[in-house]
């Protein structure tokens, strides 16, 4: 039977509160003084004299933000109604949503059961998130990530919406992970899935997968079931995404903690295991009651085995997923991969909790056009991010002479690493998109309440600082930075914030946001981003959907489009009811924009996509111009 323990209402940022619960220790008002006051940079930011701290190019005033050409649409307005809503001369329709079969084997989703184990090993996860689309040779593929349950909709056919038997924790279990699947236009020209194509796969957290890099084989990663610490069962909690020059996926792990409990709640785990939020406690997925791996108290090591960057080969469904250990354990949002002028492979990657950190991974290896790149992200140098108020920045290079540890142990023990070289605490850093266009990239901080209040889970300060300026930031902001000599592998960087979120209508100070923010496209919480090959910036949210107090006038999650030349924003779309907007990418010909739409009626008061009273269930949905022009 299910635990007493069974926390359903919980998001992940509560339960990772819960299991490190750290003090208050600095008064609001003496950060905010500080902050004001330092150099009087920050009272720049904060009264928006911005001067070249934001944007860096014209200079927009609230009013200035009017509609052009460069974007190809008209702002959508904010809104609560429960569907997709899109600019006139757009349409919409779905492509998938959870529990889709992916093969004929498979039944329809069945809306009074919410499927099976077996079932939804064959059909499309639950609570899509990044994703990336892939050709060759004609055919092509979509590879999503699936990365968590709603759990009182998938069990909501049970009493009180919680797990009964082990095959709704099997059921919950398969519902995470990664689905590749082909995809080809109907006869009325709708993206629709092949079922029973040879291409589609489910990966899930019973998938075999190798582990690889410099942690590949040291002792925190070998357990009974793997004396070997090379092989490892499964991926969950895979957030934002990654594709690579080489045509593979990555997928990303990010919450993976919040799956290991013990028997034994009383259970002491590692002060390393506690830095990653891992805890004896079940909060409510039962895993560890059906599988052994996931009770800490049995296998200490299975949690340093999650919390990596995966590379999958979309158009080889009998291959092995690779965990990538050489891009570090935390918790992972994506993998942002671009090429230095010198063919090193560079990735972005963001550590998305309370005041954590910026990453940076360069190969050591080089791109080849033409040759075998399959082990390039397998071998590299692992750097952090650190910034300075003169709007400067440096990449920290965690090495065993920098850290004190191996370069295994900083490859397991990421987070403690960045502590020790005293990189820049960040406002929960999500995706990071890199500019097509000139030598830029972006990373979307999407909030930190505990900003000036309270140190992060390894004791680091953090205090409000450069591309951090406000306290209790509710709604975050957009900083970007540019790479000496134009060389992402380069270890020098100017930095700069595309946006502060905020709210101008409520506030007149800092918390009114940047000058590039308004009445009519005012947002909060950004968290996925990507740039269109023409470089206009697709910024998602996954914030408050109150629509009062702080966030009033915002309506639910939404999209926007970025110029990074001008600063302008503009809204181009709104999802339905207690939804994220997350995951985006183009169809070869630019036509159709696949947008994912993740847990919608979280609350209980959405029923999207089908209405009525129907299940309400996460999916991807293509937007197309009426006219079949180009989006983006």
């Amino acid at each position: 039977m299910p635990s007493d323990h069974q926390t359903d209402d919980l998001s992940f940022d509560e339960i990772d509160e819960l299991i490190s619960p750290r003090a208050e220790e600095t008064d609001f008002d003496q950060v905010v003084e500080t902050a004001l006051s330092r150099r009087g940079f920050l009272g720049g930011v904060m009264t928006f004299g911005l001067g070249s701290f934001l944007v860096g190019t014209t200079a927009l005033t609230r009013d200035a933000v009017a509609e052009g050409d460069r974007f190809g649409f008209t702002q959508v307005a904010a809104n609560t109604e429960d569907t997709i809503t899109v600019p006139d001369g757009f349409e919409w329709d779905q492509v998938v949503t959870w529990g889709d079969p992916l093969f004929s084997d498979a039944p329809a989703f069945d809306e009074a059961t919410r499927g099976t184990a077996a079932s939804q090993a064959r059909a499309f996860g639950d609570n899509n998130d990044g994703m990336s689309i892939f050709t060759k040779d004609g055919r092509t593929v979509m590879a999503i990530n699936n990365e968590y349950t709603n759990r009182k909709i998938l069990w909501g056919n049970n009493p009180d919406g919680k797990w009964v038997s082990d095959d709704d924790v099997q059921k919950g279990m398969n519902a995470h992970g990664v689905s590749v699947f082909e995809v080809a236009r109907d006869e009325s020209g709708n993206w629709q899935v092949v079922v029973d194509s040879d291409l589609n796969r489910r990966i899930t957290p019973q998938t075999d997968m190798d582990l690889t890099g410099p942690a590949a084989g040291h002792a925190l990663l070998k357990t009974d079931a793997d004396p070997t610490g090379t092989t490892t069962k499964g991926t969950w909690n895979n957030c934002g995404n990654g594709e690579t020059p080489w045509g593979t996926y990555l997928t990303c792990e990010e919450n993976f903690n919040g799956y290991f409990s013990a028997e034994d709640e009383a259970h002491e785990v590692s002060a390393e295991l506690k830095r990653y939020g891992v805890s004896s406690k079940d909060w409510g997925y039962g895993w560890a009651k059906v599988e052994a791996r996931f009770d800490v108290s049995k296998n200490p090591n299975e949690p340093n085995r999650a919390g990596y960057v995966v590379e999958i080969d979309p158009f080889d469904p009998t291959s092995t997923p690779k965990k990538r250990t050489a891009l570090g354990r935390f918790k992972h949002e994506n993998a942002a991969v671009v090429l230095a002028p010198n063919g090193k492979a560079v990735v972005y990657l963001g550590d998305d909790e309370r005041g954590e950190f910026l990453y940076k991974f360069v190969s050591h290896g080089t791109y080849s056009a033409t040759g075998d790149n399959s082990d390039l992200l397998e071998s590299g140098d692992l750097f952090v991010a650190k910034f300075f108020d003169d709007m400067r920045g440096e990449w920290l290079a965690l090495t065993p002479d920098t850290t004190g540890m191996s370069d295994a142990e900083i490859r397991i023990h990421t987070r403690l690493a960045a502590s020790k070289v005293g990189a820049t605490t960040m406002d929960r850093p999500e995706w990071v998109a890199v500019n097509p266009t000139k030598a830029e990239a972006y990373v979307a901080l999407t909030n930190n309440k505990n900003r000036g209040k309270k140190p992060n889970a390894g004791g680091d300060d953090t205090s409000a600082n450069g591309p951090n300026p406000r306290v209790e930031n509710h709604y975050g902001q957009i900083a970007r930075w540019m790479p000496d000599n134009e060389d992402h592998s380069a270890n020098g960087f100017s930095w700069n914030l595309f946006a502060l979120a905020g709210n101008p209508d409520v506030h007149d100070d800092a918390y009114a946001g940047s000058e590039n923010i308004n009445a009519g496209n005012m947002f909060n919480s950004p968290d996925g981003m990507a740039f269109d090959s023409t470089g206009l910036l697709w910024i998602q949210t996954d914030g408050k959907y109150s629509n009062e107090g702080d966030f009033a006038g915002m309506g639910n999650n939404q999209m926007l489009a970025g110029d990074t030349v001008t600063g302008e924003i503009r809204r181009f779309l709104v999802g339905p009811k207690e939804c994220e907007v997350t995951g985006v990418c183009w169809s070869p010909d630019r036509r159709t924009m696949f947008v994912g739409i993740q847990h919608p009626g979280e609350k209980g008061n959405s029923h999207f996509p089908d209405g009525g009273t129907s299940v309400p269930r996460s999916g991807v949905f293509a937007v197309r111009r009426t006219d079949g022009g180009l989006i983006g």
